[in-house]
């Protein structure tokens, strides 16, 4: 107990009261699933900040319109706004509010969908993709500089344990949700 007390305590001096972030709630007998989930949130959050900053600052652009741009690049004959909202993990309003500005700035076409008349499919224009193959030259090269001086084995271990959590959450909410329907609840 006390080297995990000596290790928090060294985290906080190497980062400083205003890095800390989410895991400034953890304590020390907090239970370790506690403090992993708390890591995972303040590693995602100093990354998104970062990105989110330079984005704004170099692009004029937010981080859900660079990730609407991102699925609308990797699928070139586009998206029903349906599975952009799934991709997106966010509702279709937001989508649509999302979808009128890019249309509105000639990134991004929203044409009737010919298999499905009740539906939209939205896709990159050609100053769309010119666009965001600027941002994402540079998103890749921030996030070079970030993860910069990591050693590549380092990262290819935690992408691998990632992986596996990532399986390991798949599952165990697929045995909750399982658990939960055949008791009732």
């Amino acid at each position: 107990m006390a080297s995990r007390q000596h290790t928090s305590f060294k985290l906080v001096q190497a980062l400083g009261d205003e890095h800390i972030g989410h895991e400034a709630r953890a304590q020390a007998d907090d239970h370790l699933d506690t403090k992993v989930w708390l890591r995972l949130l303040a590693c995602s959050a100093q990354i998104e900040q970062h990105v989110r900053q330079r984005l704004r600052s170099r692009f004029g652009t937010t981080l859900p319109r660079f990730d609407c741009l991102a699925q609308l690049e990797r699928h070139p004959d586009g998206l029903r706004m349906n599975v952009l909202s799934r991709y997106l993990m966010v509702t279709g309003g937001n989508v649509t509010g999302l979808t009128d500005q890019l249309v509105k700035e000639g990134l991004v076409t929203r044409e009737d969908d010919p298999d499905d008349r009740r539906s939209y499919r939205v896709a990159l224009t050609p100053k769309g993709r010119k666009d965001f193959a600027m941002m994402a030259a540079e998103h890749e090269r921030w996030l070079g500089e970030l993860f910069g001086g990591l050693p590549g084995a380092d990262k290819e271990a935690l992408y691998g344990q990632l992986g596996r959590l990532r399986v390991h959450l798949a599952r165990r909410r697929a045995a909750i949700d399982d658990d939960s329907t055949t008791n009732g609840t």
